[in-house]
């Protein structure tokens, strides 16, 4: 049985489609405080009248932000804190970072980013931060990053880590779901096994969605139509985000990478505690931040931790 989730304050990105959407309904039908995030207006207010009709007791709100830019997730953060006080509420028991993208061509945004590596990895780690003292609030709070099996079979390029020099869009793609996993990695280490934030990297393995059709050429657009055919439902995806903020606690719940509501290996390189060191630092300098301003100081050895690879191979 489900376990309920009244009373639970959780944030959604891209919850306008998709798995972010499947998302959405599942915390609303059981009950949970959901603030969903979209980048079309007119759009957060169709699914947030949807949503309503799915729970009229549900408190919901949505907040439109283009991820892709850094000033934007700044300004989500003002506007989740600001909804929250609406609600009466000061404090975040689930962050799920969903929201990503795809592009075939190299796009850079507004700020110069590559859009890939903008939306999928430094979104999520710019948000997390920001949202941190929310999390803190939480009795037992969870960070949900939406990775991909493609992170396997590749490694960060350091020496281009946007490929903007050499543009493939999916190999970046593979990039910034590799990054997500080695930030989560990397922010369980510096929360330490005490903390009551948790965090995950979720693989919600194939799942047939939209995201292959964006910013794609006739080709890839052709190959992805067919593959999306052997995919999960959206619904089915959800699932296993959903089990991620509402069934585990901080002191049971050892694995860093799941996929359908159960643990797995993610790759090698994944685990590497100096790769995850460094991309954290890098995104760092590329967000403007510093993450001892959230608490989230480098405080253990990563040569103190067992199980992982301290080196990079």
């Amino acid at each position: 049985m489900e376990q309920k989730l009244t009373g639970k304050v959780i944030v959604v990105t891209g919850a306008t489609s998709g798995i972010g959407l499947a998302t959405a309904e599942a915390l609303v039908s059981q009950g949970a405080l959901v603030i969903g995030v979209g980048r079309s207006r007119e759009r957060c207010q169709q699914v947030e009248d949807h949503l309503r009709h799915l729970n009229p007791e549900v408190q919901l709100a949505y907040c439109v932000a283009d991820l892709g830019l850094q000033r934007q997730v700044h300004a989500l953060a003002d506007a989740v804190a600001e909804r929250l006080a609406g609600f009466g509420v000061d404090r975040l028991d689930g962050l799920i970072n969903n929201a990503g993208t795809f592009s075939y061509w190299l796009t850079l945004t507004e700020e110069g980013f590559e859009l890939q590596w903008a939306v999928n990895h430094l979104a999520p780690f710019l948000l997390t931060h920001l949202l941190m003292p929310l999390l803190r609030k939480a009795p037992s709070a969870r960070v949900v990053t939406v990775s991909s099996a493609s992170h396997r079979n590749t490694r960060l390029r350091w020496d281009d880590i946007q490929l903007r020099r050499r543009y493939n869009g999916l190999l970046a793609y593979k990039q910034s779901k590799l990054a997500n996993v080695l930030f989560t990695v990397e922010l369980n280490r510096r929360l330490g096994e005490q903390s009551s934030i948790r965090a995950f990297a979720a693989d919600p393995g194939l799942v047939n969605t939209e995201i292959g059709l964006k910013d794609s050429s006739v080709i890839s657009r052709l190959v992805w139509n067919i593959r999306r055919k052997g995919g999960k439902p959206s619904e089915e995806a959800a699932k296993g985000l959903v089990y991620l903020v509402s069934n585990l606690s901080p002191g049971t719940a050892k694995g860093v990478y799941w996929r359908d509501g159960h643990p797995k290996m993610p790759s090698r390189y994944a685990m590497d505690l100096q790769a995850a060191q460094r991309l954290w630092k890098i995104s760092e300098q590329m967000c403007g931040i510093s993450s001892a301003d959230y608490g989230l100081g480098a405080v253990v050895d990563f040569h103190l931790m067992s199980g992982m690879h301290a080196r990079v191979r």
